[in-house]
């Protein structure tokens, strides 16, 4: 049995046109559905009950529509929900991460939606539980925790959590002695907590009236927010600041920077009321982080043309550039992703050609190996600690077969113990699923990688259905890491695959700049090519494609559909970031003056006016046949507002010859993530998964 494709339940929500003119650089453009952007959109984030009752109707309208056309499809998402559901070890917990006399833990109870956050002697004993997230979240529709970070004398626990979805944290702190929040409450913070050593107070970063991480602040215990002290302000609103503590915890790093630049300062957290001490000041183009051993730095940069970065070293009392040093020497092709320092070893985090290795270099000796693994296509990661005196080094290891490993690793004797391995309570053979790659040959030539997953027995004829994930933007590499929630697809005779397009860094920190700015269109390119390969080495064929992306992979979704709409049967675009030109004009909007290093400035640069104009989604829309296309956003986003979906959807319906459906679900009660409770974004996968098996028209055969 197949579906009858795409039969239309209702008629769809028809947006009213509301024409907004402007002109940018001697070009007149109409906006017609710039009035779906509420003009208190900064209070909507605060308070989502204030957005304006015709935006409410519309979206509304909109969800009913979506639930309507994809109603034949609710006996699917149920039965797609319990089985993925089935493979999550409810009682779940984290390996113990080893403190002085404690070792701090994250876990779940059974049935539970949040994070349990607790600790136990470290000699052995029963768990301590300090926050419960499940409790927590019983007062508000949504919780998400930020940060939880013990004080240096483990009597406190500074905690943070979002209870609207926009990505405002408040932070509070509890006593582990008593279980009770102490008095002091610091609200609208970017969740990050810092504490000084003798565990009186803290740092934190506060978000300022459009959203933006502009000022750390620091805080006595027992004083209100309005006497913090302003340690430190960002003065460029393209700028973000953040801050963490250092490699030993002997500092509080604030850390500033946008997406080509960067700019760190350290706070001795001995001495909590010192002022900022700059490392070395921002140069255009030129990026740093940094970790901490005695008298030196150890500095992970891109400065002196070293596109894949390199480490220095420089003295703790004179930081400053003049007096870098290299260690690490930049090699063209490894992309030294991250540095984690102990006392005695420098571990980094490498990928070469979209596989990831670690290399440890014992300090005393300058000697060097490496772990790696065999697999054609896996994740690697480093996954740190509270400890800076030790020779344990724990990392994570999964592939799309391979269920995530976690591995205590001795740095000095070579030698590892398996920790944990996920749990598939349903159970999981990866011997029944194979994972491969393939390179998919560029307009210019440019090889791209693609990491495939499928069961074995699916039979490569050029028939199976296929989603084909991609990201590409702002260097983010995308693993080929293990999801339990994709097996729900390829048992169903999917073929899942990763596009590793430019502007992400999968093949290095070059591949990302091939495709940015005026190069964003290879991103795009790069996906389409990767379908067509797809098809030629007969995975699958056209129109059993299925696209999906989120955020700025929405965006590759939204050019993709303009561009190559022909190789998809449908495409899930998740908070898309799809109205590139409107946005990137408005200053007011959080993440836009910060953006202009990734996309450019349209307002002030016509060059970047133009190429934005000549792929922007929402701009670049034919009258032509489209695939069916899902688009989902969050009201309270802050990062991709509600309405870039919104307009997209509305302007695509009015565009397009035929095809489709085009369908929205805007989530009313969540931003960026989507549902905050582990369960509940169940129900959000499902959809993305039932749609997808409904563009093929295969639902229906996968519902009983």
């Amino acid at each position: 049995m197949t579906d009858t494709k795409h039969p239309t339940a209702t008629q769809p929500p028809r947006a009213e046109r509301r024409p907004h003119r402007f002109t940018m650089h001697g070009t007149d453009l109409v906006d017609d559905y710039a009035w779906l952007k509420d003009d208190n959109w900064q209070e909507v984030l605060r308070e989502p009950q204030l957005l304006q009752p015709d935006i409410r109707a519309y979206l509304e309208a909109e969800n009913t529509y979506t639930d309507s056309v994809l109603g034949g499809t609710a006996p699917l998402q149920a039965k797609l929900v319990a089985e993925m559901r089935g493979r999550i070890k409810e009682d779940d917990s984290s390996v113990p991460s080893p403190d002085g006399p404690f070792a701090y833990m994250h876990k779940y109870r059974e049935g539970g939606q949040h994070e349990l956050i607790g600790r136990t002697p470290r000699d052995g004993g029963d768990a301590h539980i300090i926050l419960d997230g499940d409790a927590l979240a019983k007062t508000s529709d949504y919780f998400k925790f930020g940060d939880a970070q013990h004080s240096p004398n483990h009597k406190l626990e500074a905690w943070s959590a979002d209870t609207r979805g926009s990505e405002y944290f408040t932070i509070r702190v509890r006593d582990w002695t008593s279980g009770e929040d102490l008095p002091d409450v610091i609200e609208e913070t970017d969740g990050g907590v810092v504490w000084s050593l003798d565990a009186r107070s803290f740092f934190y970063v506060k978000l300022d009236d459009n959203h933006r991480p502009m000022q750390v602040y620091h805080h006595r215990l027992g004083t209100p927010q309005t006497e913090d002290t302003l340690v430190y302000e960002e003065k460029d609103t393209g700028w973000f600041t953040h801050i963490h503590e250092s490699a030993s915890g002997r500092f509080c790093v604030i850390a500033g920077g946008d997406h080509e630049t960067s700019e760190q300062r350290l706070i001795d957290l001995a001495d909590p009321r010192a002022v900022p001490r700059l490392v070395a000041a921002r140069e255009e183009g030129v990026q740093y982080s940094l970790a901490d051993r005695g008298d030196e730095l150890f500095i992970l940069t891109n400065a002196d043309d070293a596109i894949d970065f390199k480490i220095v070293t420089a003295p703790l009392a004179s930081p400053e550039r003049a007096n870098w040093r290299d260690l690490i020497p930049y090699r063209a092709g490894i992309y030294v992703i991250d540095v984690e320092l102990y006392a005695n070893h420098l571990v980094r985090l490498e990928r070469a050609n979209a596989l990831p290795s670690i290399v440890i270099r014992d300090l005393t000796t300058n000697e060097e190996h490496a772990i790696a693994f065999d697999e054609a296509a896996y994740s690697l990661d480093t996954l740190g600690g509270y400890e800076f005196d030790t020779t344990t080094l724990r990392f994570s290891y999964s592939s799309m077969t391979t269920p995530s490993e976690v591995y205590d690793y001795d740095m000095a004797n070579r030698t590892r113990v398996l920790r944990k391995r996920q749990e598939i309570p349903s159970g999981h053979n990866p011997a029944d699923y194979v994972t491969t790659r393939i390179m998919a040959t560029a307009n210019d030539g440019a090889q791209v990688p693609v990491s495939i997953l499928y069961r074995r027995g699916t039979a490569l004829d050029g028939k199976a259905p296929l989603l084909l994930y991609g990201y590409g933007s702002y260097g983010l590499a995308i693993p080929a890491s293990f999801s339990a929630n994709r097996l729900s697809l390829v048992d169903r005779g999917f073929v899942y695959a990763i596009a590793h397009i430019r502007g992400g860094a999968d093949k290095g920190w070059g591949w990302y700049l091939d495709g940015k700015r005026e190069k964003k269109t290879n991103t795009f390119d790069d996906f389409a090519a990767s379908a067509r390969a797809l098809i030629e080495a007969k995975y699958t064929s056209a129109k059993r494609i299925v696209g999906h992306g989120g955020s700025a992979g929405g965006m590759l979704m939204g050019a993709v559909a303009n561009r190559a709409g022909d190789l998809f049967a449908g495409i899930v675009a998740e908070v898309p970031f799809v109205d590139v030109l409107n946005t990137m004009r408005d200053e007011t909007l959080p993440l836009t003056p910060p953006e202009w290093p990734e996309w450019g400035n349209p307002i002030t640069d016509e060059a970047a006016f133009r190429t934005i104009l000549s792929y922007s989604p929402y701009d670049n829309m034919a009258a032509q046949d489209y695939p069916a296309i899902l688009a989902m956003g969050g009201l309270t986003d802050p990062r991709v507002t509600y309405w870039e979906p919104a307009k997209w959807v509305a302007r695509l319906r009015a565009t397009m010859r035929g095809g489709g459906p085009v369908l929205l679900r805007t989530n009313m009660g969540a931003g960026h993530g989507g549902a905050s409770g582990r369960f509940d974004r169940l129900d959000e996968v499902a959809i993305v998964y039932a749609f997808a098996l409904w563009s093929v028209g295969l639902a229906g055969q996968h519902t009983a």
